[in-house]
């Protein structure tokens, strides 16, 4: 058996002591962000109403203003950290490689068809919305960059943040009145609006049946229509760039040595909220124009623009929040408070999977039958209700076992056998015992 091979043999999972907290605690916020923008625009059937039932929900002045904090400081911001820090990861994964002299492409590729195969599991029976997939697909997408240089990287994260952002909606919205003229562009453009506007209809009557099986059954049709469509594309493009930031920051250290990177981290915070403030608040202002009927984008030609502005916004607010935790996780008291995350971070597949159930359970016709009905505030004081408790939860889960279930089993089928479950007990020196 040659050196690399019994090397790669050798890999296993990352043991407790070896994990880094402030990652952890990441992962647990981005999951908390993730969670709020998914019961907000999805489970809750907000992005599926018709537009005049939605702003009916969020017109008295408190679910306005909820709305307006949601859109400008949550919405994207989180999924752009979760996609930043499994860029990250994977850097992480790399290094650990490089070090026991082994290739990083067995096992992680073992890990994505792991976790593809949960994420397509996710997305069929349960909920349309999954990510796992499609980060398990980019993720060998990833694997094609772990030998680029830093510029070849930034190039490309350059065509994800502002390129595509910018030649691709300029193309979709002046190529067809190039081509057809601006009439017959309008038109269409307006029978394409129509049409999704059925098929999340269609959706959103599914999921008020308290059939379970009709449920299924809109889903896997609003599957079909979603999954081979253009914006989808341009989204997994965007998550790609993503990615790569996250394994720049990783091959620097950005995370593991924040020490070392002080300086940096408050040039990020603040230029961070700098692009923040003016990408998002120029969404902001564009929405409200639209919404009081001051601004018709079908004649706003610079609209194809706002893409771009609003990723740089995105990517401006998610980079603030990473620097403000990296700088504030180096003090004491705030590493005492900010911790309380870490074990939801470390169980975020599991504590992903289980917020996907309960939501089910909360707004789908067969449970509660909440979907369409709350206000923005009352959703959000619910998801925050729900996370809550899954923070006790991961803490007492990882009292007992070292992995959380789905942890648990992404492992298992990754290394190919049964992982060690529960921790084992050892006196420590007061005599009291320990956890090992």
């Amino acid at each position: 058996m040659s050196d690399s091979v019994s090397s790669a043999s050798s890999a296993r999972p990352v043991d407790v002591s070896e994990r880094l907290p402030l990652l952890d605690v990441l992962r647990g916020f981005a999951l908390w962000g993730v969670f709020v923008s998914n019961s907000f625009a999805w489970f809750s059937g907000r992005v599926l109403m018709p537009r005049e039932q939605a702003q009916a929900l969020a017109a008295p002045p408190l679910e306005a203003a909820v709305s307006t904090l949601y859109h400008f400081f949550v919405n994207q911001k989180f999924v752009t950290l979760f996609a930043f820090l499994f860029g990250l990861g994977f850097s992480i994964q790399l290094k650990r490689a490089e070090g026991r002299g082994a290739s990083v492409v067995p096992v992680y590729s073992r890990r994505l068809l792991v976790l593809l195969g949960i994420g397509v599991v996710h997305l069929t029976v349960l909920w349309a919305g999954d990510v796992l997939s499609t980060y398990a697909l980019l993720g060998f997408a990833l694997l094609l960059f772990r030998d680029r240089s830093d510029r070849t990287l930034w190039v490309w994260v350059g065509l994800s943040v502002v390129v595509v952002p910018l030649v691709v909606p300029a193309l979709l919205h002046f190529g067809p009145i190039l081509i057809h003229g601006a009439q017959a562009a309008a038109d269409a453009a307006k029978a394409t609006e129509a049409m999704e506007a059925q098929t999340r209809g269609r959706l959103l009557l599914g999921l008020k049946s308290d059939s379970l099986w009709t449920t299924q059954a809109a889903n896997a049709h609003f599957l079909q229509y979603m999954l081979p469509t253009l914006k989808r594309l341009l989204w997994m493009i965007f998550i790609l760039g993503r990615f790569l930031l996250g394994l720049l920051a990783g091959r620097h250290l950005l995370l593991q040595d924040v020490d070392r990177h002080r300086a940096w981290h408050r040039k990020l915070l603040g230029w961070g909220l700098v692009l923040g403030v003016l990408g998002n608040g120029t969404g902001a202002v564009v929405q409200h124009l639209r919404l009081a009927g001051l601004l018709d984008p079908s004649k706003a030609h610079w609209m194809f623009t706002l893409s771009a502005i609003q990723e740089v916004g995105y990517l401006g607010l998610a980079a603030s929040y990473v620097a403000a935790f990296a700088l504030l996780f180096q003090k004491e008291r705030w590493r005492r408070w900010l911790g309380v995350l870490a074990p939801v971070g470390r169980m975020a597949l599991t504590n992903y999977l289980l917020q996907t159930v309960v939501s089910l359970c909360l707004y789908d016709g067969w449970g509660l039958g909440l979907v369409g009905k709350l206000p923005p505030s009352q959703c959000v004081a619910l998801t925050m209700a729900v996370f809550v408790l899954q923070i006790p939860f991961s803490h007492g889960w990882l009292s007992r076992f070292r992995f959380g279930p789905a942890e648990w089993l992404w492992r298992s089928l990754t290394y190919g056998k049964r992982q060690p479950m529960r921790l084992e007990l050892k006196p420590s020196p007061t005599g009291v015992p320990g956890v090992r």
